[in-house]
């Protein structure tokens, strides 16, 4: 939040452009840039004739609502200057647009942390020629709001303002000439700027013509407006003057300063003549409406009962204890905390209304009994000072966005102490009770009946992960090292090793061995020249250390750190972060060990993946500069759930409970359910919201039962069941309510948990946005240009993993380790037979079209179907003498088979596929295989029978990777000469088949080949082919391996 009466400026330098579109017909461009913003408007300099030009120019604009900026869009717009190219062409007119930028309010960064960015221009329409790129650097500045003027000052101000009012006004006249307001105090800047605008108008040649014609209108109405505001002013100047005795200014501790309006903030910042008020785009007004209105409308309006105790009143005086009040209503019966003999409590009750069993609330006051002085003696009971009584059926109800209700004072009745009845009544209470839901803003804090109350594992919250970056630290030489002394084992190496160990938290990483006399390290100077890629998180760890070490001694030869608050950022690969010299720190003998040269940056260019990439919910790069605004926005409501079976088991094994709640994750924002307690059908009736920035993403859903709240952080939270939902499958602006079954994978065995009702709802403002989206890259552009390799990025997502588990496990409440590995897949990298199962019936369902094709044309060879047959032979009749029809026929064919299809599409969200899975063929010693871990805890008799039944698959797998090598060795050794007999008579074959094309034309070829193909049954033996058995018979090297 800015601070009230500051001010906040957006800083654009628009630094170069690359590798424009040319527009003035000679393979050139004059490019300038308009810049918007907050409905103010920049301009650049005319860069002539320069495809890649360089301006360095920084434009400020003024920040009306601070608060509102991150909503704001910063649009840029490149164009030809028109007049330059008229006057180098000699009237020539070309193309004037040549691309333009569109950057997010949220992706500016503070000053100080700002980074060139290299933005590709859009085009304003399909049909733009449009390419290249511009380089921006956008930060923001606040300024501390002024002080306030001195009493003296601000009379002495007053006085002089309105002196200056009374010259404005008698040189009225004379400013008309110059078409210059002559007006208020607010306008008088403005007229010297205007004046200089008009005459830097004159001068420069190279303006457009669009803005040309403004400043035309300008001057001719500036004239006009000079003259209507100049008389106004000028009459107030002297009735200001005759009563200017009479009026005494006011005080201005009393009185505060006016805030200035949008207008004059603009006219103080000197950008009154560039302000210009654009109009909401549709976009923009149609996800503010469906924002407004999506307020809880996916799940039920549940109706609860609130009691809000504020305080209490004691009548009587003297030394009172802490007083408390308790409620009952029906079975219900709760109490306040204590508090100090004024009574504060501030607390608010919510309870459930079908699970009341009454019609009357009553509110009753107590008062703690002083303890005994004495030891033995025996503690009275508290004293009741009263109750209050409310009739259900007349309790108000309310619902936002009504005002809450104002709470009042209420004098209890029979109040007594210790027995005695007192004759008046002894104590007032201030209470508000009303019928609200759960949208009600005092539900989240109150103490809800239907989840234990005021427990803090039973509450829900939402849950935000840490910012994750990459830290690249690139290790490339060391100088003027001082090993240590190695007397203690002189039977070392003639070159001693050595590597470099960096360590970030609880990573470490090192370099390879590099001896210190050899080739590579020079005489004394090893070179490794690598890089080396941490996990950081924000906020970060205060130093990363760097040690090198002798691999011989085992000592290191001296250490570094390098605080990670200095480390530059980056957003691309276009330029080099800077290398520094580290000096190395040894022991007392030796404070200096030599320096090491490394080069460390945090990147900010990739996407940190802390989940499967095949079920990522969010891509954005680290960066805060490279963020897009969203295309969209996803609502889930938590109905409740059904069928839920037992997760608690009683002792005697005669009853159970289930204490369910749920959990989802999309993006960086987790969102817990609170816990319904003892309930096999927990009705939550929760709604939560998320920003899309990419619609082929994941949203993953898992249900839990809770035992923390009883035993705290040291029992674990049960697995219920989980299913994701790809927002790709969902239509947009349609709200799908459905149930989804809950199976789950246990070491006893597969279960039906039961089921869970959601509505799910994806608003898209634009479909051409959701459009663009399919066919943008996945990842940022440096998971591209410079990737990261498949076990590398398996590395870094589990310690990514490791981090975002142990920040979630630190919150209030804490989302359990358990928890955030079972939605972020941690084992799914783990070995498990009914997972290569199904990944094994999935590859065979993939090419089980193209088996069915095999099929189909060897019942067409064979003439099974004569009339097909027949068929077949007149489309290939067709198609030989019609070649240029192929494609086309083919793209119909698709496209009718597509819509052919659109009756039996998916028309809702599917959840988790058990029979994808095989669930249902696994058995019991292949599902605790499954949950064993590394090493395995198993008996070695166990261990030994799975790696038997591990090896006969692999065995299989070994065969069927010979059989495929050994088809591409054939093919080789038909081109080697390794069977010479083969390799002349397949020489002697390519001869003459060259012979008879070069003779016979391509069409008869092909209308033989494909009849002697689908010859009669008649006219074909039984037996394979010889071309079959020709190949067949040629050599491969599966004979030659051991």
């Amino acid at each position: 939040m800015v601070e009230e009466g500051a001010r906040r400026r957006v800083v654009v330098e628009v630094c170069n452009a690359r590798n424009l579109m040319p527009k003035d017909g000679q393979g050139t461009a004059s490019a300038y840039a308009v810049v918007d913003f907050d409905g103010q408007r920049r301009r650049t300099a005319t860069k002539p004739r320069d495809l890649n030009p360089q301006w360095g120019e920084k434009l400020e604009f003024l920040v009306h609502d601070p608060d509102a900026m991150t909503a704001e869009t910063l649009e840029l717009n490149l164009y030809n200057d028109k007049k330059a190219i008229a006057a180098a062409a000699a009237g020539r007119r070309g193309g004037t647009f040549l691309g333009k930028v569109k950057v997010a309010g949220a992706s500016f960064a503070k000053a100080g942390d700002e980074v060139l960015v290299y933005y590709p221009l859009e085009k304003r329409s399909v049909f733009s020629q449009i390419k290249g790129e511009i380089g921006l650097k956008i930060w923001f500045v606040d300024e501390p709001p002024p002080p306030p003027p001195p009493p003296a000052a601000a009379a002495d101000g007053k006085a002089d303002a309105a002196a200056e009012k009374k010259e404005a006004a008698d040189g009225g006249k004379e400013e008309k000439a110059a078409a210059a307001p002559a007006a208020a105090e607010e306008k008088k800047p403005a007229a010297p700027a205007e004046e200089k605008k008009a005459e830097e108008a004159k001068k420069d040649e190279k303006k457009p013509e669009a803005d040309k014609k403004d400043e035309k209108d300008d001057k001719k109405k500036s004239p006009e407006k000079g003259k209507k505001d100049g008389e106004k002013p000028k009459e107030e100047g002297k009735a200001k003057e005759e009563n200017k005795k009479d009026v005494v200014p006011p005080s201005p501790s009393k009185a505060p300063p006016p805030s200035p309006s949008k207008m004059e903030l603009a006219a103080a910042a000197g950008v009154a003549g560039d302000l210009e008020i654009r109009p909401q785009s549709a976009a923009e007004r149609s996800m503010a409406a469906s924002a407004g209105n999506a307020s809880y409308d996916l799940v039920d309006r549940v109706p609860y009962l609130f009691v809000r105790l504020l305080k209490a009143k004691h009548h009587g005086g003297g030394d009172r204890q802490p007083l408390y009040a308790q409620l009952s209503i029906g079975t219900h019966t709760v109490k306040t905390r204590a508090a100090t003999n004024a009574g504060e409590w501030d607390q608010v009750f919510a309870f459930h209304k079908d699970s009341l069993t009454a019609t009357s609330l009553e509110v009753t006051v107590h008062e703690e009994a002083k303890k005994p002085t004495a030891e033995g003696e025996s503690t009275p009971p508290d004293a009741n000072l009263g109750y209050v009584s409310f009739d259900l059926h007349e309790v108000p109800k309310r619902s936002p966005p009504d005002s809450a209700l104002a709470p009042q004072w209420y004098t209890l009745d029979g109040g007594h102490s210790g027995g005695d009845v007192t004759t008046a009544a002894a104590c007032d209470v201030m209470l508000a009770v009303w019928v609200g839901t759960q949208v009600d803003e005092a539900f989240q804090e109150a103490w809800q009946s239907d989840s234990g109350g005021y427990l803090v594992h039973t509450r829900s919250k939402a849950y935000l992960s840490p910012k994750l970056w990459y830290l690249r630290l690139s290790v490339i030489q060391a100088q003027d090292l001082r090993l240590p002394d190695a007397k203690a084992k002189p039977m070392g190496p003639a070159f001693p090793e050595l590597y470099v160990r960096a360590q970030l938290g609880a990573q470490v990483f090192k370099t390879c061995r590099v001896a210190l006399g050899s080739a590579a390290a020079g005489t004394s100077n090893p070179s490794w020249n690598e890089d080396l890629l941490f996990v950081a998180a924000e906020p970060f760890d205060p130093f990363l250390t760097v040690v090198v070490e002798d691999v011989f001694s085992g000592q290191p030869v001296g250490q570094a750190r390098v605080p990670l608050s200095t480390v530059h950022r980056r957003s691309d690969d276009r330029a080099e972060p800077p290398s520094r010299w580290l000096n190395l720190c040894g022991d007392e003998a030796r404070p200096y060990a030599g320096r090491v040269h490394v080069r460390v940056c945090l990147e900010g260019g990739y996407h940190v993946l802390d989940e499967a990439a095949n079920v990522a919910s969010d891509v954005r790069a680290a960066s805060k500069q490279l963020s897009k605004p969203p295309v969209g926005m996803l609502e889930v409501g938590v109905r409740g759930a059904a069928n839920l079976v037992p997760m608690k088991i009683a002792k005697d094994g005669a009853s159970g409970s289930t204490d369910a709640y749920v959990v989802l994750k999309y993006g960086p924002k987790w969102a817990r359910t609170r816990t319904i307690l003892d309930q096999f059908n927990p009705r939550w009736n929760e709604q939560y919201a998320w920003d899309v920035f990419d619609p082929c993403t994941v949203l993953t859903i898992a249900l839990f039962d809770n035992a923390r709240y009883k035993n705290g952080d040291a029992s674990k939270d049960a697995r219920i069941g989980k299913l994701r939902i790809r927002l790709s499958t969902l239509d947009t602006n349609r709200v799908y309510v459905n149930t989804f079954p809950l199976t789950a994978v246990h070491p006893v065995g597969v279960r039906k948990m039961g089921e869970l009702e959601l509505a799910i709802r994806f608003t898209s403002p634009s479909w051409l946005t959701l459009m663009q989206a399919y066919g943008s890259p996945l990842l940022p552009r440096m998971h591209y240009v410079k990737p990261l390799g498949p076990a590398q990025q398996d590395v870094l997502r589990h310690t990514a993993m490791r981090i975002v588990s142990g920040r979630l496990a630190r919150s209030e409440p804490p989302l359990g380790p358990e928890v955030v590995q079972y939605l972020l897949d941690t084992d799914t990298h783990a070995w498990s037979m009914r997972r290569s199962k199904a990944n094994w019936f999935r590859v065979v369902g993939c090419l089980s079209h193209v088996a069915t094709a095999v099929k189909w044309a060897h019942r067409v060879r064979t003439w099974t179907h004569p009339t097909t047959t027949v068929l077949v032979h007149a489309l290939l009749v067709a198609v030989v003498l019609c070649p240029e029809m192929i494609l086309p026929t083919v793209c119909l064919y698709l496209f009718l088979v597509l819509l052919w299809r659109y009756r039996s599409r998916p028309r809702e969200p599917t959840g988790m596929d058990p029979r994808l899975s095989h669930v249902d063929s696994v058995s019991p010693d292949e599902l605790d295989e499954e949950f064993d871990g590394l090493p395995s805890g198993r008996p070695a008799d166990v261990v030994r029978m799975r790696y038997d039944r591990l090896r006969a698959v692999a065995g299989r797998a070994q065969t069927l990777l010979g059989d495929v090598a050994a088809q591409g060795e054939r093919v080789e050794a038909l081109l080697s000469w390794r069977d010479p007999r083969a390799t002349a008579v397949f020489a002697v074959v390519c001869l003459l088949a060259a012979l008879v094309m070069y003779a016979v034309p391509f069409k008869v070829l092909l209308l033989g080949m494909g009849f002697y193909y689908l010859r009669h049954p008649r006219f074909r033996g039984d037996m394979p082919s010889a071309g079959f058995n020709f190949f067949r018979r040629l050599p491969s090297n599966s004979d030659r391996v051991l």
